[in-house]
């Protein structure tokens, strides 16, 4: 296997899941496992004093399982401006929306720091068998 951290959701666009785990509130990962072996994974890897987690699920996951994906995308709120001097908890919100011809389904991540550390989600490709 061969982790891949691309950054491109896009790259989930025409793959037919046949796995996800993680799908639940106040969870840290997310893996959607394809019938073509790769595995796409959403993570946040802590470093002091964060945390970043799933926060609501919209929709029935079970909808994206075996049947190509039509939509998958990233939307996240903007960062505060640079040279803001935080002083309590900063909040990102990270939506990942996927579809199928099955439905559409929304998992929203939240991050909460003290402003200095990350708050978002890695997405990272596990390549499958070659």
């Amino acid at each position: 296997m061969t982790y891949e951290n691309i950054g491109a959701i896009a790259d989930m666009l025409g793959a037919t899941i046949r796995e996800v785990t993680g799908a639940e509130v106040g969870s840290d990962r997310m893996r959607f496992v394809a019938e073509d072996g790769r595995t796409f994974v959403f993570v946040h890897r802590p470093d002091c004093c964060e945390t970043v987690e799933v926060n609501d699920i919209a929709g029935d996951i079970a909808d994206l399982i075996g049947s190509p994906l039509l939509m998958a995308e990233e939307v996240s709120n903007e960062p505060e401006p640079e040279g803001v001097e935080y002083w309590g908890e900063t909040h990102t919100w990270t939506f990942y929306k996927f579809a199928t011809v099955r439905g559409y389904v929304t998992v929203r991540w939240l991050g909460v720091s003290n402003g200095y550390y990350s708050e978002s989600v890695c997405f990272e490709v596990v390549a499958g068998p070659a």
